[in-house]
């Protein structure tokens, strides 16, 4: 029998998790919310890594902690996402990337729940996008024209934010599995605030004249191939796929180069995975506190690696709301 004062032990599974999601408006909220606890308000260590067989795979712990607004701590945050990526798995019908979120109770330490992470994931870091997009997206007189590399999860997570915060968009995609991209301009087409979408044929063409330029495309042998003359002089450019497409020279031009979590980006960077890139000019989270301005003329580089910090803050809405719809199910301890 449970000991009447350990809390209950809550699982979630995926379909568990997307029914009890936020709306993108409180998304978005979340997002903001994090960006600016990364300043000042949370504790996390860059991403803890392994890298098992085969060659490519990498498991991830994300520790987060967040301070919350009553003293005794009961308000505070505290968990891990535990994120696995096999792209090997591809090949056998299963997805590529797999994760956990993990929610302790702040006051004891004990877990409350077990989420699944893979809807966690495609909306906290769409949403964290959608905040730099909304932010810093360039003004202009016409309807804004977006572009989406990569047509995977991301990129059809991305859709429904792009729509939301650039109402009227005129959105491009591009794959470099054509069917891929077919399939997401199909489902964007029945996106709402998109109002006209395009498959182009190559990755450069997709950029051309493009306001936003998101990158999600999946890591792979292409590395830092999109280079200044590709962009607008005033474009966006928000890359969640690393270094995959956007290089080092687009970082260095930019007026303003942000990062989510500056420590993060340092550590990848001596690892390799940013090579040449300059120091980030500020933190999202900085930017938005210094209410910086767009720039009136130059490029803005927003990118952003995934904090666990998200997760947490995602997890934390979901289980709260799985709770009230009497969703998941409680494991004995």
């Amino acid at each position: 029998m449970q000991h009447p004062k350990m809390p209950p032990l809550r699982y979630l599974t995926a379909a568990e998790v997307t029914r009890a999601m936020p709306d993108l408006d409180t998304r978005l909220a979340l997002a903001e919310r994090t960006l600016i606890a990364l300043v000042a308000d949370a504790e996390l260590p860059p991403k803890i890594a392994i890298h098992p067989r085969p060659e490519g795979s990498f498991v991830h712990a994300m520790p987060a902690y967040l301070r919350g607004s009553d003293p005794d701590g009961g308000r505070d945050l505290v968990g891990m996402k535990w994120v696995a990526g096999y792209a090997t798995n591809s090949g056998l019908g299963i997805p590529a990337i797999n994760a956990l979120v993990v929610l302790n109770d702040p006051l004891s330490g004990l877990p409350v729940a077990i989420v699944d992470g893979g809807p966690i994931t495609a909306a906290r870091t769409a949403a964290v996008s959608g905040v730099a997009i909304r932010q810093f997206a360039p003004i202009v007189s016409r309807h804004s024209r977006a572009t989406l590399i990569g047509a995977g999860v991301q990129g059809r997570s991305h859709a429904e934010v792009i729509g939301h915060v650039l109402p009227g968009v005129d959105l491009v995609v591009f794959d470099r599995e054509r069917e891929r991209a077919e399939a997401l301009a199909a489902e964007a087409r029945l996106t709402g605030g998109i109002g006209s979408v395009a498959v182009a044929v190559d990755a450069r063409a997709a950029v051309a004249g493009a306001d936003v330029v998101v990158t999600a495309a999946s890591f792979g042998p292409i590395r830092q191939v999109m280079t200044s003359d590709w962009l607008s002089p005033k474009a966006l450019v928000v890359p969640i796929d690393y270094a995959t497409y956007c290089s080092a020279e687009v970082a260095r031009d930019a007026d303003l180069f942000l990062v989510d979590h500056r420590e993060q980006f340092l550590a990848n960077r001596a690892a390799g995975l940013f090579d040449d890139y300059p120091d980030p000019t500020a933190t999202i989270g900085e930017a938005l506190l210094a209410r910086t301005p767009r720039p009136e003329a130059g490029r803005v580089v927003a990118t952003h690696l995934g904090v666990g910090l998200a997760d947490l803050v995602f997890g934390d809405a979901i289980v709260r709301r799985a709770q009230e719809l009497g969703l998941g199910v409680v494991l004995p301890r």
